[in-house]
């Protein structure tokens, strides 16, 4: 996911992502530990996002409460 497209995104929409995200993860690793999990390098590239997500989130709520 591209940092510009979430940094057009709402907060709440963040938040959705994030969790989806983070089931996404749970859901891959689950694969790994039982042995079906085919494309290993996808665990690295959802944490990245997720961190991309919550970087921003994080950002999103400095600025709200400067305002």
């Amino acid at each position: 996911m591209k940092v510009n497209e979430l940094r057009n995104m709402a907060a709440d929409d963040l938040r959705k992502k994030d969790k989806e995200l983070a089931q996404e993860l749970f859901n891959l690793r689950f694969q790994l530990h039982t042995g079906r999990l085919e494309n290993s390098s996808r665990i690295p590239a959802i944490k990245k996002d997720i961190a991309r997500v919550k970087t921003i989130l994080h950002d999103k709520s400095g600025l709200e409460r400067q305002i």
